[in-house]
């Protein structure tokens, strides 16, 4: 049985660690990439983690052990005519149950319909699709993220037009 609650300032060694390990699962060759690509991968620095620690939108999983099963980080933003609350990651240790990743959306759900805010933006990854389905989300596309500078050559995700001849 998983636990969800707000983490603290005693959590972020593990979210820190558990961030590591997703990177390594979604990429085998993390370790690989230059130190500049790898820190822009991360979202648990210790001014995100003290800043997500204060959003009322950020979770944690744990289960009966001390580990973590998983953490969304989240936020609210305001889009000038109504505020939005917006994932930024999901974070889930290799052995995470299913349970985890729609348990800690459910968490981001409530917490934004609780301070009055009517609409959560996140990624459909495939982690979190049974989650959307379960909360009725809506698909609208994907995100696509410009990333610019030198990033752009070592970023994560199908690049779309360009001289490597994807899509525009």
């Amino acid at each position: 049985m998983l636990r969800y609650r707000t983490f603290t300032e005693a959590d972020f060694e593990a979210l820190a660690q558990l961030d590591l390990t997703a990177q390594h699962a979604a990429d085998p060759a993390f370790d690989t990439l230059p130190e500049r690509e790898r820190m822009g991968r991360l979202s648990t620095s210790l001014a995100a983690l003290k800043f997500y620690e204060r959003s009322e939108h950020s979770f944690v999983a744990q289960g009966a052990g001390a580990g973590l099963a998983g953490a969304v980080l989240a936020q609210h933003v305001w889009q000038g005519d109504r505020p939005i609350v917006l994932v930024r990651s999901l974070l889930l240790a290799p052995d995470a149950s299913g349970e985890a990743a729609g348990g800690l959306l459910h968490a981001v759900v409530k917490s934004a319909y609780d301070s009055a805010v009517y609409e959560v933006h996140f990624p459909v990854t495939p982690a979190l699709e049974g989650a959307a389905r379960q909360e009725e989300a809506h698909l609208v596309g994907g995100y696509g993220v410009c990333h610019l500078g030198t990033r752009a050559v070592t970023a994560p995700g199908t690049r779309l037009g360009g001289a490597d001849g994807g899509a525009a």
